[in-house]
C-alpha cells in the first residue's frame, strides 16, 4: 500500500484526498456487501438489489465521514502542492493530530453506520422486532471489529507520503509527539479484532449454507476456508505489511551509518514507536555527523592522531607524564626582512608553503606537530604516543623537510632545524576551558638553542649528542664542536648533518 500510494502522491498530489477517499469505498464495499448479502439469505428472502444498493449508499457515507478529503489538513495540504505558501511544521503537526482524530472519528461512524444498514437490510429482508435489533447490534460488532483490523494502517497511511514531502531532508518532524498506544498495541488489537471478525464470517456462512446442522464437519472447513482465504491475508496486509517500509528504512539507514554515511535522514512516517524510533535514528544520525565534523575541524588544528586520542580517551591521558623524546625546532631564515617587504597575504602564503611540507614530514615518520611558532614549527617524536627509535624518525623527518624545501624554494627560502633529545614533561597544561597539550623540560629548551646555532654554524641541520646517542646510525655526521648556549651552564656538543 505504500508504494501505491507514494506513486498517487507523486502523480495526483492535489487530488490525493479524493483518490484516498475511493481506495477507501473499494476496500470497504466488500465487507459491508458480504454482510448485507448473508443477511438477506439467512432470511430467506429476495431482495438482492436493494440491498445492495442500501450497502453502496451506506459505504459512500461513511467512507466520506471516514476521509473527510478536501477538508481539514487535506486541503491545506492539497492548496500547498497547488502553490500556496503554508507553515510546513504546522501542517506536518497537524497530519498527527488529523490522523489521531480519524481513529476516533471512523469507529463512532463504522459503528453507527454498520447498525444502521444491518437493521436497513434485515427489515428490507423481511426481519421484525426482536430479530431486527440482533441483526443491527452484529453489523455493529462486525464492522467495528472489521475496522479494528487496520484502524492504525488506515489512519496513518494516507499521511506518510505526505509527511515526507513536507518535512524533506529537514528535521522538523523528529521532535513532534508521538500517540500511545504504540506499534505494539496496535497488532495485538488487530489480531484479536481479526479473529472476532472472521469468526463471525464464518458462522454467518454457516447458518447461510443451511447444510451445516447435517454436516458438522462444514464448520470446521468454513472457519479454515475463511481464515486462509481472507483472515490471513487482510490482516496481515492491514496491520503488519505497512510497517514493514518503516522497519526496511531503518535497516538500510544502519548499514549507511556503520560505512560512515550520514547524508540521508529516515523519514518519520508514523505516529507510533516506530516513527518515533526513526526520529530517534535521525538525532542520532546527527549526533554522529556533528561528531565527525567536529573531528575533522579537530584535526586541522590539531595532530590527527592526537585529535583521535583525546576523541577516543579523553583529555585525562594527558594529565602529565615524564617521557623520553626527540625535540625537533624548524624556522625560516631571514624571515623578518621578507615579511616587512612583502604584503601579509603574500606572507602567509610562504609560511602555509613551508608548513605543507613540515607536518606531512613529520606526521609521516610518526612524530607530532606541537604547535607553530610564527615562522617556524615545534614537532616532537615520542609523544603523546610512544616511538621506538624517535631520535632516527626525527632526523629521518628534517633531512626530508630540507630535501622538498630546497626542491621547491631553491635559494629563496633557507630553513634552520635544531633537533635535541631528552626528558619532558608532556601534558595538558591551561585553563578556563582553553586547554593546549605541550612539553616542558630543557630538552625542548635546548632544542630551541641547536635551531639558533644552526645560523653560526652555517648548517641546515644540527644535532646534539644526545640526539646522535639515541641513533640507531651515525653517518654522514660533521663535529661541530662544543658550543654555550643561553641557560646552559655547560657547552653543548652539536653535529652538523651531511645534506646528501
Amino acid at each position: 500500500m505504500d508504494r501505491l500510494l507514494q506513486r498517487i502522491w507523486d502523480r495526483y498530489p492535489t487530488r490525493y484526498s479524493w483518490i484516498w477517499y475511493a481506495i477507501a469505498f473499494s476496500a470497504a464495499l466488500p465487507v459491508y456487501l458480504f454482510i448485507s448479502l448473508t443477511i438477506v439469505v439467512v432470511e430467506h428472502s429476495t431482495q438482492f438489489v436493494g440491498a445492495a444498493a442500501a450497502t453502496v449508499v451506506t459505504v459512500v457515507v461513511v467512507a466520506y465521514s471516514v476521509t473527510l478529503p478536501g477538508r481539514g489538513v487535506m486541503r491545506q495540504v492539497e492548496r500547498w502542492v497547488g502553490g500556496d505558501e503554508i507553515d510546513r511544521s504546522a501542517v506536518l503537526e497537524a497530519t498527527y493530530a488529523s490522523a489521531r482524530r480519524t481513529k476516533v472519528r471512523s469507529l463512532l461512524t463504522i459503528a453507527v453506520g454498520a447498525a444502521i444498514l444491518t437493521g436497513v437490510v434485515s427489515a428490507i429482508s423481511g426481519a421484525t422486532g426482536w430479530r431486527l435489533v440482533q441483526y443491527a447490534l452484529m453489523g455493529c460488532v462486525t464492522g467495528v471489529g472489521s475496522h479494528l483490523v487496520g484502524i492504525h494502517t488506515l489512519a496513518e497511511a494516507p499521511m506518510r507520503p505526505i509527511r515526507i514531502a513536507l518535512a524533506g531532508d529537514t528535521g522538523i518532524g523528529d521532535e513532534l509527539p508521538h500517540s500511545r498506544p504504540s506499534f505494539a498495541t496496535w497488532t495485538k488489537l488487530a489480531m484479536l479484532a481479526s479473529g472476532l471478525v472472521f469468526s463471525m464470517a464464518g458462522a454467518a456462512l454457516a447458518a447461510a449454507s443451511g447444510s451445516t446442522g447435517r454436516l458438522p464437519l462444514a464448520w470446521v472447513l468454513i472457519g479454515f476456508a475463511m481464515t486462509l482465504c481472507f483472515g490471513v491475508p487482510i490482516t496481515v496486509g492491514a496491520a503488519f505489511a505497512p510497517s514493514l517500509q518503516p522497519i526496511r528504512d531503518l535497516a538500510e539507514g544502519t548499514e549507511r551509518v556503520a560505512i560512515g554515511d550520514y547524508s540521508r535522514r529516515l523519514p518519520v512516517v508514523q505516529d507510533d514507536d516506530l516513527g518515533a524510533l526513526a526520529a530517534s535514528f535521525n538525532r542520532m544520525q546527527a549526533g554522529l555527523a556533528e561528531r565527525q565534523r567536529l573531528q575533522a575541524a579537530f584535526g586541522t588544528y590539531v595532530d590527527p592522531g592526537l585529535a583521535q586520542r583525546l576523541l577516543e580517551q579523553g583529555d585525562d591521558v594527558f594529565t602529565g607524564e615524564r617521557r623520553e623524546v626527540t625535540v625537533m625546532f624548524v624556522d625560516i631564515r631571514d624571515f623578518t626582512p621578507f615579511a616587512e617587504a612583502n604584503a601579509a597575504e603574500d606572507v602567509v602564503t610562504r609560511l602555509n608553503a613551508l608548513f605543507e611540507i613540515v607536518v606531512p614530514a613529520v606526521v609521516g615518520e610518526g612524530g607530532h606537530v606541537n604547535k607553530f611558532l610564527g615562522d617556524g614549527a615545534l614537532a616532537v617524536f615520542g609523544a603523546p604516543n610512544d616511538l621506538e627509535n624517535h631520535a632516527d624518525a626525527a632526523v629521518a623527518a628534517a633531512q626530508r623537510i630540507l630535501g622538498e624545501v630546497n626542491q621547491r624554494f631553491g635559494d629563496a627560502l633557507r630553513i634552520g632545524i635544531g633537533i635535541n633529545t631528552g626528558k619532558v614533561i608532556a601534558g595538558t597544561i591551561g585553563g578556563a576551558g582553553k586547554l593546549e597539550f605541550t612539553l616542558i623540560g630543557d630538552a625542548v629548551n635546548v632544542a630551541a638553542r641547536v635551531e639558533q646555532l644552526t645560523k653560526t654554524t652555517g648548517d641546515a641541520i644540527l644535532l646534539t649528542q644526545q640526539t646522535v646517542d639515541g641513533m640507531a646510525g651515525t653517518t654522514g655526521l660533521v663535529d661541530r664542536g662544543l658550543h654555550a648556549v643561553k641557560g646552559k651552564s655547560t657547552a653543548v656538543q652539536v653535529y652538523g648533518l651531511d645534506p646528501q
